[in-house]
């Protein structure tokens, strides 16, 4: 019975304890945490938004290398102001079935990649197979922060 015991307690204490490295969404003005999701280093999630000026779709595409968060391709349908219109050395330019240009190769680290909500067209984070409304998640017209943190207890805003 004692061992019993101490193994529920153990349990209860490692719970508690437990922390794993997570990609967190803070607001951007106040640093609030709204969500954290776990990750681990090679994971990799996506922001889709449609473009403020042709009204196309746009998706950044991210991965966690060396502890950051670094962007390593983006797609989009149409040319429009923000939107690359030249290759760097290392990047390639392929044509996705839907008509999509896809840039990858970017390989560029973001150390304070951040969105600003539309207050028109909203922003999705694509992440371990869920597609988020960051619309939802921090409002309209608000900046939301990404972050990735080693050993983070794992939270969840409650809106």
């Amino acid at each position: 019975m004692v061992a019993i015991i101490a193994v529920i307690i153990a349990t209860a204490i490692f719970h508690v304890n437990h922390t794993e490295d997570c990609l967190i969404l803070r607001n951007g003005k106040t640093g609030k945490i709204l969500a954290s999701y776990p990750m681990e280093e090679g994971g990799e999630f996506s922001v889709r938004f449609k473009h403020s000026v042709n009204k196309s779709p746009v998706e950044d595409r991210y991965r966690i290398e060396n502890g950051g968060i670094v962007v390593f391709e983006t797609v989009y349908y149409n040319f429009g102001a923000g939107v690359q219109t030249e290759l760097e050395e290392g990047q390639s330019l392929t044509y996705g079935k839907d008509g999509s240009m896809i840039i990858s190769g970017i390989d560029k680290p973001i150390a304070d990649l951040s969105y600003n909500v539309s207050p028109v067209y909203d922003h999705n984070l694509l992440i371990n197979g869920e597609e988020i409304s960051l619309r939802r998640l921090c409002g309209k017209d608000r900046t939301v922060s990404f972050i990735y943190e080693r050993g983070t207890k794992k939270q969840i805003a409650k809106n």
